[in-house]
């Protein structure tokens, strides 16, 4: 036994201590199964002090090491490090402190995102952040790659609710960032930590801004004979000067997988969905819903309807999160793709998807943020034939160079992880990637918090 397993073994008992294969079988892959890796060992901690520990003996005997949480990342993120150690959270899910007066939520990383608004609900307040996987993903995970969702349109990006954490960095030293208070002081160094996917330590402690539920929800389902149609009609609403809460875009494809795995009774002719949602004070959103219905009435919309109660929008919520596990009933396999592009290039950017799709004779289904031109192809191939993945590797990174050539990013919120690293010095320059190295090795000279992931910086480890 590794010398780091033994001393591990004096602060987890056995039944959270894991080395035992079959038991680091379901730790070898996150959503992304393309990718797999064998870990030396998975923690289980229960609380903070056992995050640090385990921390810190990593860095006593140089072995890298992974935080995890619900392991839906979709960009190899949370994929473990070739006989390193992984620090499972699942089980450090306390809300530790709710405070509806000051509307925040202290809560352990292992908490799910749908927890925090359930929590929240009974004093009029919910968490905006709404990743697809919000019923499953954690806190923890949507601070290590800044999720966003449906709804980052009007609300932002876990960012933007992230006021304070306790961090423990890769050599075990404990940092507070931020705070309580919505008026930050001095650096962001909170909002430099959001987003670095692990690389620079773990986050035992998170405090969240909350929000008030809102007094009034429209949604509107608006079916169009294409995608060019439904991009166009994206633009005619933010013109309007209208700021709903999300736009989201489902293509043919997309219709039919999510009627198929959520039954959510969406118009099955439609070549492309659009849902609209405004939301909040109850006089201000009827009078945006009527210049909204205004304007969807201009946008030659083959069919429109209108959530007529709570059932009837959470029916076409379901579908449009459901879509991406409901892709699997058509297809073995698939890779979701997380590209960018400005608003104004929707339109070309899908024409360009499409064109891909048929090059290389692959279905792709369509999913998108609207509002903000975060796209989510996902590209479908069964990966039992040979050179199936090759290929949609080849047309995803196809993709990306499209992005990055409209203007756009390579992601928008599923992070870069394994995935699309070789892309990252596209989109950078070499002084801006230069920089970034230099801050990684700054904060973890030896490489240690998840090793391999975004950056490769050379020499180290």
């Amino acid at each position: 036994m590794h010398p780091l397993l033994t001393e591990l073994s004096h602060i987890f008992p056995p039944e959270r201590l894991l080395t035992q294969p079959a038991q680091l079988k379901a730790y070898e892959s996150d959503a992304l199964t393309a990718f797999k890796a064998k870990a030396a060992g998975v923690v289980i901690p229960h609380n903070r002090e056992e995050v640090i520990a385990a921390v810190r003996l990593c860095h006593q005997h140089g072995v890298p090491f992974v935080a995890r949480g619900s392991g839906t990342s979709l960009s190899g993120g949370s994929l473990p490090i070739e006989d390193g150690i992984v620090i499972a959270l699942n089980r450090m899910n306390r809300i530790l402190r709710l405070d509806p007066d000051e509307r925040i939520a202290v809560v352990e990383p292992g908490v799910i995102n749908l927890a925090v608004s359930q929590a929240a609900a009974p004093f009029g307040l919910y968490y905006a952040p709404d990743p697809s996987s919000q019923a499953i993903c954690t806190i923890g995970g949507n601070v290590a790659f800044n999720s966003g969702g449906a709804h980052c349109l009007k609300y932002g990006m876990t960012s933007n609710h992230v006021l304070g954490m306790t961090v423990v960095l890769p050599d075990g030293e404990v940092v507070e960032m931020g705070g309580e208070s919505l008026e930050g002081v001095g650096p962001d160094v909170g909002g430099f930590f959001v987003g670095s996917e692990g690389l620079f330590g773990v986050a035992v402690e998170i405090t969240l801004r909350l929000l008030p539920i809102p007094q009034l929800y429209r949604t509107v389902l608006a079916a169009y004979d294409s995608l060019q149609a439904a991009g166009d009609a994206v633009s005619a609403v933010v013109a309007s000067g209208l700021l709903p809460g999300a736009m989201e875009i489902m293509d043919k494809l997309a219709i039919k997988a999510a009627e198929v795995g959520a039954k959510a009774g969406y118009p099955q002719d439609a070549a492309a969905l659009l849902i609209v949602e405004l939301e909040g004070e109850s006089v201000a959103v009827e009078a945006e819903f009527a210049h909204l219905l205004q304007i969807m009435d201009g946008t030659g919309a083959t069919e429109v309807r209108i959530a007529q109660n709570a059932d009837e929008r959470a029916r076409i919520w379901k579908g449009r999160k459901s879509a991406f596990s409901a892709v699997g009933r058509l297809a073995p396999d698939y890779i979701v793709q997380d590209g960018v592009v400005p608003r104004s290039k929707l339109g070309e950017a899908l024409a360009a998807i499409g064109a891909l799709s048929r090059k290389y004779s692959i279905d792709v289904a369509n999913v998108f943020h609207a509002g903000d031109g975060n796209l989510h192809p996902l590209i479908l191939f069964d990966g039992r034939e040979e050179g199936a993945l090759e290929k949609a590797e080849e047309l995803a990174g196809e993709i990306l160079e499209l992005c990055i050539a409209l203007g756009g990013s390579i992601t928008g919120e599923h992070g870069v992880g394994v995935e699309k690293r070789a892309y990252l010095p596209h989109l950078f320059s070499p002084v801006d990637m230069q920089q970034m190295e230099r801050m990684r090795r700054t904060v973890d000279g030896k490489e240690l918090g998840n090793r391999g992931k975004m950056l490769v910086v050379e020499g180290a480890g």
